[in-house]
């Protein structure tokens, strides 16, 4: 990203933090970073451009600077903190923006999260592609869920807390999940190993 790019992003997100998205024009954006139209046209197409390149850029370095963990509860807290520090903007675009568009970017935090913490606490077990995949879909879906839910209510209640207490609840299930799945594996290919060995 160019000085002029890092302007008009700043300048976004100085409003973003002070209004609503669909308040936000184009001349309050370039009268904030002191360009004119034309050059914040040459860099985005149009408003809705700028914040699709804002969420991709800083859910990249979300996961990038964060995102290797080892613990469900590792998963929520990053999310939770990142949303929080960033509250006002979040909302704003959460209210905003087509719900589409924003379920695709949370989609894509969380399913990054959901893989980085089954691969950590699956890698020392031998468990099927599908049933790894099945097992990151699940919590992918309940990670999504549980922040929507969180929104919805306008963060109004202890995200992070609730989600520990419920982590805490839950013990080691989330292991034992992994275990079975593992045991399935290991049955199915003893089970084709002696289907093989009786045709012969």
């Amino acid at each position: 990203m160019n000085y002029t790019e890092a302007a008009i992003t700043d300048a976004f997100l100085q409003l973003l933090d002070e209004k609503p998205f669909s308040k936000i024009t184009v001349r309050d954006i370039v009268d904030r970073c002191g360009i004119n139209r034309n050059t914040f046209y040459y860099h985005f197409q149009d408003i809705p451009s700028l914040l699709e390149k804002i969420l991709t850029d800083r859910i990249d370095l979300l996961i990038e600077k964060h995102c290797h963990l080892g613990s469900l509860e590792d998963c929520i807290a990053v999310t939770v903190q990142y949303f929080k520090e960033n509250r006002r903007a979040v909302m704003h675009v959460y209210r905003s923006l087509p719900r589409e568009t924003f379920l695709q970017h949370l989609n894509h935090l969380l399913l990054y999260l959901s893989k980085e913490y089954i691969d950590n606490i699956s890698s020392s077990l031998k468990i099927r592609t599908e049933d790894r995949d099945l097992l990151v879909w699940h919590f992918k879906c309940v990670l999504v869920g549980t922040v929507l839910d969180w929104l919805d209510s306008g963060m109004s209640y202890d995200l992070l807390g609730d989600s520990l207490r419920v982590c805490h609840l839950q013990g080691d299930s989330n292991l034992q999940v992994l275990l079975n799945a593992c045991d399935s594996s290991l049955g199915k290919n003893l089970s084709r190993s002696s289907e093989k060995e009786d045709t012969k």
